[in-house]
């Protein structure tokens, strides 16, 4: 690996190794992901939509998906992203990264853009009605106010969490030596760990860093197939934790 890269790669959050050898060798693995580093917020501090990547989080993205099949002899065999342009560039990068910058088409590899990954759909339904309380919140304020509270204008926390679940299940790929790639981003992923973990408060020491996600995997109890039966693995900045998916309640 050149210079050029590592450098590069000294931009990843380092969590993002550091649960790697708890990883199990049979079972597909979701990668549950922030897109990669974005230029700067505007001078209120909200990040818009349109926020692009930089080029140094174009390049960390594609250094980071041939990495990560370098360290766990891996692929990626099925995408999801949030529409946003910044989540489907950072899909495509470390894909691209990962399958040595062949076409896509031959890997017959599709970005499929699944509004459950960003806002309105994960979380927030009524975003119009939403959208003046978050500006006035921020960000942070905003989770810890409506965080295991049934709110109009949005899902229940743990709703929200099932669906996301659900859909990662759903799209696993057939092969146990392989991953799913799903991109999002950081709201989303603050609220659905602090759901896993049975939080009603995130920090700014919790909140994901750009290019930070949790590995994910599901044992289905022997109900073969079935979702609400199984149990979710996932690892979190190192540490390992599991629980039913019957275990969340609305």
């Amino acid at each position: 690996m050149s210079d050029h890269v590592l450098e590069i790669l000294e931009h990843l959050p380092a969590s993002m190794q550091a649960g790697l050898t708890l990883l199990p060798s049979s079972k597909p693995i979701v990668l549950f992901t922030r897109h990669s580093i974005r230029v700067l917020v505007d001078e209120q501090g909200f990040a818009g939509y349109k926020l692009p990547l930089t080029e140094q989080g174009r390049q960390l993205a594609s250094a980071w998906g041939d990495y990560l099949k370098q360290l766990t002899g891996r692929e990626f065999r099925a995408c999801l992203s949030s529409p946003i342009h910044r989540c489907v560039d950072t899909a495509l990068l470390m894909l691209e990264g990962c399958h040595e910058n062949k076409q896509l088409n031959e890997n017959q590899i599709e970005v499929v853009k699944d509004a459950l990954l960003v806002e309105p759909g994960s979380f927030v339904q009524d975003g119009a009605v939403l959208r003046p309380l978050f500006m006035q919140y921020g960000a942070l304020e905003f989770i810890n106010y409506f965080l295991g509270k049934q709110i109009a204008g949005m899902k229940h926390p743990v709703q929200g969490v099932l669906d996301i679940l659900g859909l990662l299940y759903k799209h696993l790929p057939e092969q146990d030596n392989s991953m799913l790639l799903a991109v999002s981003h950081d709201t989303i992923l603050a609220v659905f760990l602090a759901v896993m973990h049975d939080e009603t408060t995130v920090s700014i020491e919790d909140w994901p860093d750009m290019m930070e996600g949790a590995y994910l995997w599901f044992e289905d109890n022997g109900f073969n197939g079935n979702f609400e039966e199984s149990t979710v693995h996932w690892v979190w900045r190192g540490v390992e934790r599991s629980r039913l998916v019957s275990s969340f309640t609305v």
